[in-house]
């Protein structure tokens, strides 16, 4: 696969131009390690390191202070490998605040990990790198999707089937698996990937001692992603404590393995459920660990449903990592009555906008009625619903809502 254009770019660019330290972390395998060295060395003419070398991991754990004490610009790859250094960098910076002095990768977050005892607060800007979004894939320009929930003009999208929207979900967005065309070959990428995470980045990370139970975990989390979280119920199911499951599902945060979609708190009248939804950061290894398939959608064995909302979930997510508007994704469910929205990105002004997700080609206005009752209930403050379904046509239902082919998120 030639190389890929990262919406990323432009922010990596400009975060280099005013901070001393600039991190992109995400998880691994997302195309971090290409993306840093094309701005270290074509774009700064900056020594380029990784972690995962042994020898210069070897050096960066003896000496921190030698290490990081380079002329020019310092490309560090794999980072959380030596978290000693961080502490090594804000001495150097404390010396010279010059502008774009380190650029870093992370495949954890090291600013959780224990043994960094003090963060680079106001020397560092740290910017996230998902696997690829929809446009990146297809090498289209920035949707915008994001941001233009908040604008007045109309969504549109070229159709696409569900067919296709299950093939895009079950592919992901890692580099290497979308590299795959053979469904066969990318499950087993997926395998590899849970393998080196399991028996690798986690006991890197951590003491903990039976890996073994990540994969079990992260499955029943794929199989519960358009619900709430229900730790006791995943705990039971796997015969595991609730203080394991918490641990475990914050070592698998700080992996980016999963994602947490937390409830929206909104100045509302109902009672709304606090728990979050955790969505696995990648639908194709979702879909590696369901056993999800083409086949078992197209015979009926397995719901498109969630796999399709999951999909648009971590999209919007991606999306939402590199759109200018900063909104952040929550999700809507109501105590009592069941009323529930997908998904709800609000904006730092307040502002909300709901999505829902119809796997279906066909819709209707009783599929918005949630979303018309919050729009009711904001007022001012609800910017826009849309019912994303498998459909072709840009639907009105009302005020402020409208059906929306799920090709809009990645149609220029």
């Amino acid at each position: 696969m030639s190389e890929i254009f990262r919406m990323i770019e432009p922010h990596v660019l400009r975060a280099l131009e005013d901070t001393p330290v600039v991190m992109i972390e995400g998880p691994r395998q997302a195309g971090k390690s290409t993306l840093v060295r094309g701005y270290g060395i074509r774009a700064f003419n900056a020594e380029y390191v990784t972690l995962d070398d042994a020898i210069d991991l070897a050096a960066a754990t003896a000496d921190p202070q030698a290490f990081v004490r380079r002329p020019g610009m310092l490309v560090i790859d794999e980072v959380q490998r030596a978290p000693e250094l961080l502490l090594a960098i804000k001495a150097e910076v404390d010396r010279d605040r010059r502008p774009g002095r380190f650029l870093l990768t992370g495949s954890a977050d090291v600013l959780t990990l224990p043994r960094v005892s003090e963060s680079l607060a106001g020397r560092l800007e740290l910017l996230r790198l998902w696997p690829f979004t929809q446009s990146e894939i297809a090498e289209l320009p920035f949707s915008g999707f994001v941001g233009r929930l908040f604008e007045r003009g109309r969504l549109e999208g070229a159709g696409a089937s569900r067919d296709e929207i299950v093939e895009r979900a079950l592919r992901g967005g890692f580099p290497p698996a979308v590299a795959r065309d053979d469904p066969e070959r990318r499950t087993a990428w997926f395998r590899n990937y849970l393998t080196t995470m399991t028996q690798r980045d986690v006991r890197e990370i951590s003491n903990i001692g039976h890996a073994v139970e990540l994969p079990r975990l992260l499955r029943a989390i794929a199989l519960r992603s358009t619900q709430p979280l229900n730790k006791s119920g995943i705990a039971q199911t796997l015969g595991m404590s609730n203080a394991t499951i918490d641990r475990y599902i914050a070592l698998l945060e700080t992996l980016f393995v999963i994602h947490r979609i937390p409830a929206w708190h909104g100045n509302v009248t109902r009672r709304l459920v606090k728990a979050p939804k955790l969505l696995i950061s990648d639908p194709g290894l979702a879909g590696a660990l369901t056993g999800a398939s083409t086949a078992a959608f197209e015979s009926g064995v397995l719901d498109a449903g969630p796999v399709v909302e999951a999909f648009v979930g971590i999209e919007l997510v991606r999306l939402a990592a590199v759109d200018p508007v900063a909104a952040t994704v929550h999700h809507y469910r109501a105590s009592r009555g069941g009323a529930e929205i997908d998904f709800l990105l609000e904006l730092p002004d307040g502002r909300v906008a709901a999505v829902e997700v119809k796997a279906g080609e066909t819709v209707t206005a009783a599929d918005a009625r949630h979303i018309a009752a919050l729009r009711d209930e904001l007022g001012d403050r609800f910017s826009r619903g849309v019912v994303l379904y498998a459909g072709d046509r840009t639907i009105p239902f009302g005020d402020r809502i409208e059906a929306v082919p799920i090709a809009a998120l990645w149609a220029p």
